[in-house]
């Protein structure tokens, strides 16, 4: 992961030092119910931990001799140990303590994470209700639909977020699981109370059935969900976008004293950090056929899936806590310019109310059929003549006949399109 999208306190979790303690702990973690069982001395346990020695230039070292880096950490620690030595690793293969090494890495990710992500649904929700009756425009396919609310919109990223919540939930139930089973996952040479013994004291469960691995699948849920809450974060990079387009121009990120947009145009103010998201979304959406590639490993296990795993654990689990701690400031940010959303509504001549007066009509006692074809001539014209639909329409005998001019002042009233949306914000009264 490079410097410049690695944040504190996710990003010293991957560290090759974090990496060795975790492998300490389930190694000792072993010794202890081991020792439970009565299946070494009282006090084995405490003299490994009494004695444990990581330090990561010596295991380096060591690695370019042996050419095995859980070999050349089983030297390095146990190097000061006395008898107790005897059980550190016993039974083992380097994959049980790993993968159960892993499960607990990943598991601190996603707490971070997790919390992160309530953070920003926090600062969405509050703009959402912030903006509640603030009139914009809704689009569809890049034009003017009808009126909306932009807390409204807004609401519909704090939906993504609640359930991309509820996978984290989902997804680390999965993930808390080790394995402590042997070479091939048939308790050959480690008696299962050892397992569960010793998973328990990290609030881990056996796996269900090991090889010689924890299966993939559960890793790859993993980046799958981390790829949901990229996506969704950059659906909400990608709007403001648009919105901050000089002829739209109805929201912008904020801009700090001093910040400078541009190298050569002294007047830009560019919406950076949005594409940053964009982009990094992308990154994530990369690791997810990685993800359902290492599932497929050869019998009860090879290693095609470790070289890429040491990318994509932490890589995923660091954008993903960056992208949530910048949308978060992005939103927190935001500058909503309530008026331009008002001139730009106009800016489509009135054209947004053309389904309304359609359904007015049709109310009167005319078809379907005739009704959106008297419409849609009507538009077309103020289309194509720049003029206002309502003029348009006071201009029209077939529509004059139906409706009087203060008819159709009422029918042209933005307020009527977020008459119901208390509705769908009651929704949300009980997640606050």
């Amino acid at each position: 992961m490079i410097e410049r999208y690695a944040l504190s306190p996710i990003k010293e979790l991957w560290d090759l030092e974090a990496k060795y303690r975790k492998w300490l702990e389930v190694e000792l973690g072993v010794i202890y119910a081991y020792e439970e069982l009565g299946m070494c001395e009282p006090g084995t346990h405490a003299a490994a931990i009494a004695h444990a020695h990581i330090d990561v230039t010596e295991i380096l070292a060591e690695e370019e001799i042996v050419n095995h880096d859980f070999i050349a950490f089983i030297n390095c620690v146990t190097r000061p140990m006395g008898d107790e030595a005897r059980y550190f690793h016993l039974g083992l293969t380097s994959s049980d303590v790993e993968d159960t090494a892993t499960s607990l890495l990943l598991l601190d990710a996603l707490e971070l994470i997790y919390t992160s992500l309530e953070q920003y649904r926090t600062v969405l929700y509050e703009k959402a209700v912030q903006y509640k009756d603030t009139i914009t425009i809704g689009r569809t396919h890049g034009i003017h639909g009808e009126p909306t609310s932009f807390g409204f919109k807004l609401l519909g990223y704090v939906s993504e977020c609640d359930r991309n919540l509820e996978r984290l939930t989902i997804i680390r139930e999965s993930l808390s699981v080790g394995t402590l089973s042997g070479a091939v996952g048939n308790y050959a040479n480690i008696n299962p109370q050892v397992e569960e013994i010793a998973l328990a004291q990290f609030g881990l469960r056996p796996t269900t059935v090991a090889t010689q691995v924890i299966a993939r699948d559960i890793h790859a849920d993993f980046i799958h969900g981390l790829a949901m809450i990229a996506s969704s974060i950059e659906r909400m990079a990608v709007e403001i976008r648009h919105l901050q387009k000089t002829e739209v121009l109805e929201a912008q990120e904020g801009f700090k004293k001093g910040q400078r947009g541009s190298s050569a145009m002294p007047h830009k103010k560019n919406p950076i950090l949005s594409e940053r998201l964009t982009g990094l979304s992308r990154m994530v959406r990369a690791m997810v056929p990685v993800g359902y590639e290492n599932i497929i490993l050869w019998h009860e296990r090879d290693i095609s899936h470790s070289s890429t795993e040491r990318f994509i654990f932490p890589d995923a689990t660091q954008i993903v806590y960056y992208m949530t701690e910048k949308a978060r400031e992005l939103i927190g940010q935001l500058v909503v310019n309530e008026d331009r959303m008002l001139e730009n509504i106009a800016a489509s001549y009135e054209l947004v109310y053309s389904q309304r007066v359609m359904l007015a009509f049709i109310e009167k006692g005319h078809s379907r059929e005739m009704s959106y074809k008297l419409m849609q001539k009507n538009a077309m014209r103020a289309w194509d003549y720049r003029v206002s639909f309502k003029q348009c329409l006071l201009e029209d005998p077939e529509v004059t006949v139906v409706f009087s001019p203060a008819e159709l002042d009422e029918l042209f009233d933005p307020t009527f399109y977020i008459r119901n949306i208390d509705t769908v914000y009651r929704k949300f009264e009980d997640k606050v």
